[in-house]
């Protein structure tokens, strides 16, 4: 700590030390029809290197030269505004109000907004929800992470399901936040579909490299996902009907242009739909749901206040129903789990350079695995139960120190409660009552601080760098780990529309999640590092170009990167969830892992025609001391290659298609490679399998592709749009697992299990 509190004051006094006498403005960026504040609008002096983007707050603050001149807001999907402004007088505040693009003219429009090209971030990519929703859609559901799953550098895990692994990590190594809180668990239906409900959505970005210095906890990635604030001017609606579930969003203003809220609802029917086909005293059935809200207050120029809440759960269960004349039975076994998350914000403006975000969050991930029979007057409950739950504070700043100086700093802290496994057995008879509950791991509690700072530097009109430092300290079970973290990006434009960039990062991660499946099963157990169990640690270094292409038509990013990473845990072979002993005795610890590769994205934002293609060629490798012989073999979900081909197109007004074609090399696993006999009581032949090592064979390559159309019409309520979609178009048999089948004594061979052939579904969507 005294080392980073120094290194604070040097970099106060150097920039201090290069500060001049230019003039401040600052201010909001607004959508004009709704109040919502916009995320990443570009802000910037034209005819110069000046510039800047707004914050998730939409919030901006530039340092400029003391003269009169234009400034610009730029934004995809909206109209760009250019205003001037006469700063002889002093600072200014200055707020944009944007209003959505309708002309198709506006969007192919040519600017000099700062761009990707502009950018020190690397490694880094925003989706607008417009975007996302124009994609084909799983059985009617449009999916945030389904698309997160198509960019470079990130990999889906088995066929159907929104687990992500990016560039070679574990699902555990993505801090996923939903308005600033972690998500532990992002899955419905066993991980066929994400807890997002993009109705409710505003921003997506995604981070997997060259991580600014204020994230840490994770080693891999950082997905960024913003809730709506509420329409601050009209009430407005949207929703829709489809094979397998509805949602419902409402929003508008609780005070006009003073106070706004935002609800969104989406349930299953699938329980409801099959129950008429049950036999009778036949339970069975599955549902999932989640609910949004969101308060947005203004309380006066410089101060803003938001509430946020998240709860989603899925039920899984079958039992029975029997009646025994005027007595009933009732049996069932059941799965569930579930989120729950919190957030109070606080926004304050001190002053014309200082922007402040006070935060207080919560949140609560839990599962239950279970069989309860109830019958007069008897009453039996097993349950199995495993939960971890968050209290946290933060606070960040943004300080605009001068026209080359941008220094961001906070600190959070976070109060972990782990409760790995117990065991309740509930008995209520005319003999006997029983009320028991059987710790299968002691519950762990443990204190998470950090600290960080980190500046945007404008060395020069051409070269631009951002360096922090993040500093973290773990307290837990009388064990005190901590981490000084740096991080480096750096940016060269060699000219307007090109870009040299590289980047450094060390990441520390303190939590961990023990999966049997690799798919985001929610038996999956997130455990805390403890006296036996490190941290997990790695470094990424990433070099890459970024290019605009034919006119700023085209956008063109090709990143390389290498990753390695300390103390990976992983289950013993054989190992469970459930178990007598502790979890800790259950798992290998001080595994090295290594990841490299070349990614590459071709992207176009505007015109009729958007979309993207990118290509991932990379390797991953773990190496443990008891695994595989103590010799390094290739991650599960080691792809060599990965294609996706994302293509959105406006036919009309009324009428836009979209398709996305994605190939990937198959995952790696282990199977036997031969039978040999050997003799046991006496001269009894037994056949032995005998396996190749960890992860030495494939399975087939998976190849898809996916097609949808919008009809679209306009109507005196709103709008109403029909979306047909068709998953797996070419109804190609991808498999979910492979396994050997016997036979009886000569060379194995193999079994594809497929789940998904080709699968159209259509919905209706409204919004008034």
């Amino acid at each position: 700590m005294k080392l980073l509190i120094s290194l604070l004051l040097f970099l106060a006094t150097f920039v201090v030390g290069q500060a001049q006498t230019p003039r401040v403005v600052n201010g909001y960026v607004e959508d004009e029809a709704t109040g919502e504040r916009l995320i990443g609008v570009n802000i910037y002096v034209s005819g110069t290197s000046f510039g800047t983007s707004t914050n998730s707050f939409g919030f901006y603050s530039l340092t400029i030269p003391n003269k009169s001149l234009v400034i610009t807001a730029s934004y995809i999907g909206y109209a760009s505004k250019n205003d001037t402004l006469d700063l002889s007088t002093g600072n200014q505040t200055h707020n944009f109000k944007l209003s959505v693009s309708t002309s198709q003219l506006n969007e192919v429009e040519i600017s000099t907004e700062e761009s990707a090209v502009q950018q020190t971030q690397m490694s880094t990519i925003t989706l607008g929800i417009p975007e996302i929703e124009k994609m084909p859609a799983f059985m009617g559901e449009v999916d945030i992470i389904r698309a997160i799953q198509l960019l470079p550098g990130v990999q889906s895990g088995t066929e159907g399901t929104t687990g992500f692994y990016v560039r070679g990590g574990s699902p555990d190594q993505n801090l996923i936040l939903l308005d600033g809180v972690p998500v532990y668990n992002a899955s419905h239906l066993f991980g066929f579909f994400s807890v997002f409900n993009s109705d409710a959505i505003k921003n997506v970005q995604l981070t997997k490299g060259g991580f600014p210095a204020r994230y840490g906890g994770r080693l891999s990635s950082v997905l960024d996902i913003s809730m709506k604030e509420g329409n601050m001017k009209e009430f407005h609606g949207a929703g829709s009907v489809g094979l397998i579930s509805s949602r419902l969003t409402l929003e508008g203003p609780l005070f006009k242009n003073k106070t706004s809220f935002m609800l969104s609802g989406r349930r299953t029917y699938h329980d409801l739909l099959i129950r008429p086909f049950l036999q009778k005293g036949v339970k069975l059935g599955y549902y999932f749901g989640d609910f949004n809200a969101k308060i947005n207050h203004i309380i006066s120029q410089k101060d803003r206040l938001y509430l946020s809440f998240y709860s989603g759960a899925d039920k899984f269960y079958n039992g029975s129903k029997i009646y025994y004349g005027n007595k009933i039975e009732e049996d069932e076994q059941y799965l569930k789990w579930g989120n729950r998350t919190g957030a109070l914000r606080w926004n304050h403006l001190f002053g014309d350079k200082l922007f402040a975000n006070l935060s207080a969050t919560y949140t609560h991930y839990q599962y239950n695995v279970g069989y309860e029979f109830k019958g007069e007057p008897d009453f039996y409950k097993y349950e199995y139960t495993s939960k971890i739950e968050d209290y946290g504070a933060k606070m960040d700043f943004e300080y605009s120190l001068n026209s080359k100086h941008h220094i961001k700093f906070g600190a959070n802290y976070v109060y972990h409660t782990f409760t790995p496994g117990g065991i309740q057995l509930v008995s209520e008879s005319d003999w006997q009552d029983v009320d028991s509950l059987l710790q299968l791991s002691s519950i762990i509690n443990a204190n998470d601080v950090s600290a960080y700072v980190e500046d945007n530097w404008r060395i020069t009109q051409r070269w631009k760098a951002n360096y922090g430092l993040h500093y973290s300290t773990y307290f837990v079970n009388g064990t005190t780990y901590q981490s000084l973290q740096p991080r480096f990006s750096t940016a060269y434009l060699i000219n307007e529309n090109w870009a040299l960039k590289a980047s450094y990062a060390n990441m520390n991660q303190y939590i961990h999640l023990l999966s049997n499946s690799g798919i985001g099963l929610p038996t999956d157990l997130w455990v805390s590092s403890t006296n036996n169990v490190k941290p997990q640690q790695s470094n990424q270094i990433a070099m890459g170009s970024t290019h605009n292409l034919f006119e700023n038509r085209f956008e063109f990013t090709a990143e390389v990167y290498y990753k390695w990473m300390d103390h990976l845990i992983a289950y013993k072979p054989g190992a469970t969830f459930i178990s007598n002993s502790d979890w800790q005795d259950n798992v290998e610890t001080g595994g090295n892992g290594e990841a490299y590769g070349l990614e590459l994205l071709l992207r176009k934002q505007k015109g009729k025609t958007t979309g993207w293609i990118g290509y991932t060629l990379a390797w991953s490798n773990r190496q443990f001391e008891n695994l595989n012989e103590g010799n390094p073999f290739p991650f599960k979900y080691d792809r060599r290659h990965d294609l996706s081909i994302v293509l959105n197109h406006q036919l009309t007004k009324r009428i836009d298609v979209g398709a996305t074609w994605v190939y990937s090399t198959g995952n790696a696993f282990t199977g036997p490679q031969s039978y040999y006999t050997v003799g046991q009581d006496g001269n009894t032949p037994v056949d032995v399998l005998r396996y190749t090592d960890r992860n030495e064979l494939r399975i087939p390559s998976y190849h898809r592709l996916d097609l949808s159309i919008n009809f679209r019409k306009k109507k005196k309520w709103g709008e109403r749009i029909w979306n047909i979609s068709v998953y797996n178009a070419y109804s190609r048999r991808n498999p979910m697992f492979i396994y050997a089948k016997d036979r009886y004594g000569r060379k194995p061979s193999f079994q594809q299990v497929s789940l998904f052939p080709i699968i159209p579904s259509f919905s209706y969507i409204f919004k008034f």
